[in-house]
């Protein structure tokens, strides 16, 4: 019984010493694989260390005529795109300039049209207004012509009636203040009297109605005014219809004493 344990006991030592062997062993092939692959990778980082030592030294290796090539084909690509920029800038100030006269020739119709305009204007502002002036003139001088008959027969009745009592004195005298308002009025509008007596004749100003021969006035001398004439503004309201002096009759020669020798 006793020999059968010890038996047992060392088949199960032995079981035991073989599991730790394989494990022993399991573990030594994984630390070789790893050691391996560690191994490769060195090789490959220095694969490829060479690799880029090989490119450096390639590049390192480029020609002075090589990179002077290059350099000129750098310098001829950005004078070809200047010249293009310049070409372009010349084309736009070209089309500026164009624009730019053209917009000159239109300011010189528009200013010249301007000017044509201001000129007619003008030249119709004046002639209206000198129409107007013309207008409002003419209206002024029938307003004024059409009360000239009432002067008439204020200075009428000044020079022909007499006033005989105090009645006819006060009644004279009022309508003579009435007449003297009226003419002071007519001065106010710019109507002035003519007063030509023993002035020459003036055909511009006076109508002669009479001629009377005398010789106590030289020839052509306004004698005496019959209707009064007047002016508005000095022109012609109303011609004044006047006498005119001719020449008078010859006066008889003295008889001159006879001296004969009889």
């Amino acid at each position: 019984m006793t020999e059968t344990n010890n038996y047992m006991e060392l088949d199960q030592e032995i079981k035991e010493q073989e599991s730790i062997e394989e494990n022993q062993g399991a573990d030594s092939a994984d630390s070789a694989s790893v050691n391996e692959s560690e191994v490769l990778a060195e090789e490959s980082n220095e694969v490829s260390s060479a690799e880029v030592d090989d490119n450096t030294s390639s590049e390192a290796q480029t020609s002075p005529e090589q990179e002077e090539k290059e350099s000129s084909e750098d310098v001829d690509d950005q004078e070809d795109e200047s010249l293009k920029a310049i070409a372009l800038l010349q084309e736009e100030i070209a089309n500026l300039n164009q624009q730019l006269e053209y917009q000159k020739e239109q300011t010189k119709s528009i200013q010249g049209q301007f000017m044509r305009l201001t000129a007619d204007f003008d030249n119709f502002r004046r002639r209206t207004a000198k129409e107007k002036e013309e207008q409002e003139t003419l209206v002024k001088k029938r307003t004024i012509g059409e009360l000239l008959a009432v002067v008439d027969n204020f200075e009428r009745a000044r020079t022909q009636i007499k006033p005989n009592s105090d009645g006819e004195m006060a009644i004279h005298k009022s309508y003579q203040g009435v007449y003297k308002t009226f003419v002071e009025s007519l001065k106010k509008l710019g109507v002035s009297a003519m007063r030509p007596e023993g002035q020459p004749f003036d055909p511009n100003y006076q109508e002669a109605m009479l001629r009377e021969p005398t010789n106590e006035y030289p020839e052509g001398t306004v004698i005496e005014q019959l209707v009064r004439g007047y002016l508005l503004n000095d022109e012609v309201l109303r011609y004044a219809m006047v006498k005119v002096a001719a020449p008078g009759e010859d006066e008889p020669k003295e008889a001159t004493p006879d001296n004969g020798d009889n």
